[in-house]
């Protein structure tokens, strides 16, 4: 064993041993391994940074904003939602359904893009179904591996081992030839992970940052909004028609207040906007067909609605109705949140009227929480007192910029409110793009990393993601720091000989002891191989020694190279060794030892369950 050798490897049993522990971010720890080596001359500088321009890398950068595009657009949400309703909200279900389903993508689709399909969803279903993500995101990455091994085309070692047979006279494997290793593969994983998962994280309340304040949501059903928010669209007969909200002072005169305008203003192409939303102001000119938003009791919407010869879209909601309706309050321009004033601000005391929220702010105020009671009408001749909550209404950019002032306190943080809102009108926008990846994915017309850009940028152009800045937002950066800095590690293996030396030592020392010995030799040296090198590589580097080491004993090769191409692929105890598992470390909040524990038995099931099946399905 040479110094470079030995330095490559001690330095890998270091970072391994920094990963587990947890103590040091797994990126620092990458980029420190990746110094090492380069200060060793082990690697060149090219070489040390060749795994940020590796496809793999560029692919997983792609592929969190197109996700991103998934989620923003409520995509996701629509899917997961069907899902839902077919497992419901039990957990075993949902895994059962998740794992089968990525299984089958994963089959024809990389595992990779197959992430980039599911991941989102999920997280949506876990979500909905008040599930810790991280209880079916580490099952998703498995699956998309276990469904690999369905198809020729399910993972590259699948194709590695063909071409081996090929060129050494054998006669190539078909389409199907992997799916009874597929299925038992796949029975095994689900099985196991059904065990397994009492390792993965619980379903704990997420109190990171306690003074992040209510949902949306939750904020319209406290101050009861669902019971107040009428809808009334102006006719062409009406007397309002032109005329500014100024003029007609609804408020004084109903005691009712308009806080949103809603105007057609384009039916060419229904997959683009064709509503424009706007906070209702004093200058606001009302138009035909406009649809005003009106906050009061209903009695008095009523009166409105018929003085000025306006058509009621909505009737009256009962007390006990559970909806709270909050989608009329918010959408991808327009908000709603909860402030507070400071002990020094001018405006305690003052009237609500005289406050200059609208004229100033640009909101509306729709309610205030004094005590136990909250103040939904009239609130134009109420004073404001401190300690009172306003429930405030407007543009996104508006309540960010009053957040900014230094007399008002927002409860939570706007901007990122302003992004749990999906665009639902861009969904099938989103779902086209995502069908183009997939398609592009599966017939192989261009290179795989192409497709993903593709979609990536597609999802920005056609404001899938709301700008380029969300789009940067949406990527985790320590993901595609860590695989960018662990593949070089793969070079610096194979470089100094680590891999052929470990890989010939095992299966030279086994090929005494009958075929199926060695077999488990081949399964295992790849299988551990994997953990450190792509699964593409060690494939490579050991189909060869398989085959040799299977006619030097006289047998079949099959069992042997499969063991190579199912080893390579079953790779699950290390969040670095493929895509899927870097791609939901973030995600699903996992640390090193999540995939010990639970990835690392699953491997080794895996491993004595093929070693045992695949003499049954191809002979020696």
């Amino acid at each position: 064993m040479n110094g470079s050798m030995m330095i490559t490897l001690t330095v890998l049993a270091l970072a391994s041993a920094m990963f587990i522990s947890g103590k040091v971010r797994s990126d620092l720890v990458a980029i420190g391994a990746l110094i090492v080596l380069m200060l060793f001359d082990i690697l060149t500088p090219a070489e040390a940074l060749s795994g940020f321009s590796n496809s793999v890398v560029i692919m997983m950068v792609g592929l969190f904003v197109v996700g991103g595009g998934i989620f923003q657009t409520g995509l996701a949400k629509m899917v997961s939602s069907k899902m839902l309703q077919l497992a419901g909200t039990n957990e075993t279900r949902m895994l059962i359904m998740i794992m089968v389903v990525t299984a089958v993508i994963g089959a024809f689709v990389s595992n990779t893009g197959t992430i980039a399909v599911m991941m989102p969803i999920v997280v949506s279903l876990a979500m909905s179904a008040k599930t810790n993500p991280g209880r079916l995101l580490m099952p998703l990455a498995f699956a998309s591996s276990l469904g690999g091994m369905l198809t020729l085309i399910g993972t590259p070692p699948n194709l590695v081992i063909q071409e081996v047979l090929q060129e050494a006279g054998y006669e190539g494997v078909s389409f199907f030839t992997f799916t009874p290793i597929g299925l038992v593969s796949i029975v095994v994983g689900v099985a196991a992970l059904l065990f397994l998962r009492r390792f993965l994280p619980k379903n704990e309340q997420d109190d990171d940052n306690p003074c992040n304040g209510r949902s949306i949501q939750e904020l319209a059903q406290q101050y009861r909004l669902a019971q107040n928010l009428y809808r009334v669209q102006v006719g062409p007969l009406s007397p309002i028609h032109s005329k500014t909200l100024h003029e007609l002072e609804i408020p004084s005169r109903y005691a009712l207040n308009v806080i949103e305008i809603r105007r057609k203003i384009s039916a060419k192409n229904q997959f683009f906007k064709t509503i424009n939303q706007e906070v209702a102001r004093s200058n606001t000119v009302i138009q035909e067909e406009d649809i005003m938003y009106v906050h009061g009791p209903f009695e008095r919407v009523q009166a409105f609605a018929e003085d000025f010869d306006l058509t009621l879209l909505d009737h009256q909601v009962p007390e006990n109705k559970q909806s709270s309706n909050a989608e009329r309050y918010a959408t991808e321009d327009v908000g709603i949140a909860e402030v507070l004033l400071t002990p020094t601000s001018s405006l305690i005391h003052r009237l609500i009227k005289e406050s200059g929220f609208r004229e100033k702010y640009r909101v509306n105020i729709l309610g205030i929480h004094r005590k136990d009671q909250y103040l939904l009408h009239n609130l134009k001749e109420e004073k404001i007192r401190f300690g009172d909550a306003m429930l405030v209404q407007g543009a996104w950019k508006d309540i960010a910029l009053l957040a900014n002032e230094p007399d008002v306190v927002v409860v939570g943080q706007p901007i990122e409110e302003s992004r749990k809102v999906t665009m639902d009108n861009k969904a099938p926008i989103a779902a086209g793009i995502m069908l183009l990846m997939v398609l592009l994915l599966i017939t192989n017309f261009i290179p795989a990393v192409a497709s993903v850009m593709i979609a990536a940028v597609l999802m920005i152009v056609f404001r899938c993601v709301r700008s380029m800045e969300d789009g940067y937002k949406t990527i985790n950066w320590e993901s595609v720091v860590l695989i960018g800095g662990m593949i070089p590690m793969s070079i610096a293996i194979e470089k100094t000989g680590a891999a052929a030396l470990l890989s010939e030592g095992m299966v030279s020392l086994l090929g005494d002891y009958g075929p199926l010995v060695l077999l488990a030799g081949v399964y295992f040296t790849t299988s551990i191989l994997t953990l450190f090198i792509s699964n593409t590589a060690c494939a490579v580097l050991l189909a060869p020694i398989a085959l040799a080491a299977a006619l030097q004993l006289g047998v079949s090769p099959y069992p042997f190279l499969f063991a190579v191409s199912v080893g390579a692929s079953m790779c699950f105890a290390s969040p670095f060794s493929t895509p899927p598992n870097a791609l939901v470390m973030s995600a699903g909040r996992y640390r090193f030892s999540h995939y010990i524990k639970v990835g690392l038995p699953l491997q080794i099931v895996m491993g004595i369950v093929m070693v045992a099946v695949l003499p049954l399905f191809f002979q020696f």
